[in-house]
């Protein structure tokens, strides 16, 4: 797969995502893309470009952001490019795989699915899952303590439920400091 086709993606993200600012928007796609390459590093069996692919394209028919069917918006862009029939089944196979709120525990069965399911994860984790979920929160009215709540429903869960061990030593400090933040917020609030 050529850098044209990566290089594409990440435009179509870009437009897709334009106006979005509730926290799954072109950046959010960009770093689970970046985060997803670096586990892919350490995974040799992987198919690098599908990883690339299913990664930068895993949120442009989420259910929250778009009233897509069958994958449109992905199925539209991946049509579009010199792939076959196969790969295209192949990467949305993976964006369906990737969703915690859809799959609820459930791990992809191929590696790149589970390198970006961890890489999506992670991007929910840390200093910048803590701005992500305020900022959905913020774009759809949730009062604080409903977004604290998310910390309980999602993102403390996420650690233990990674595929690979690269993903789990990033997530192990991340997971850390959600615990801090919450201790903080806790005392600052009671």
């Amino acid at each position: 797969m050529r850098d044209e086709i990566i290089n594409a993606a990440i435009e179509y993200i870009r437009e897709l995502f334009q106006n979005n600012a509730n926290g799954h928007d072109a950046a959010h796609s960009l770093r689970v893309y970046r985060n997803a390459m670096q586990i892919a590093e350490t995974e040799p069996g992987c198919n690098k470009p599908v990883v690339a692919l299913t990664a930068l394209l895993h949120d442009v028919d989420d259910h929250k952001l778009f009233r897509t069917e069958n994958n449109a918006n992905a199925r539209a862009f991946l049509s579009g490019q010199c792939l076959d029939a196969q790969t295209i089944e192949r990467i949305i196979g993976n964006i369906n795989a990737v969703s915690f709120s859809r799959n609820q525990g459930a791990r992809p069965e191929t590696l790149e699915g589970a390198i970006v399911q961890d890489a999506d994860r992670l991007d929910a984790m840390g200093a910048i899952g803590i701005a992500r979920t305020f900022a959905y929160g913020g774009a759809h009215g949730r009062p604080l303590d409903d977004s604290i709540a998310h910390f309980h429903n999602k993102l403390l869960l996420l650690k233990d439920g990674m595929n690979t061990h690269a993903a789990l030593r990033i997530a192990e400090s991340r997971h850390a400091f959600l615990e801090t933040f919450l201790e903080a917020y806790m005392r600052e609030t009671s």
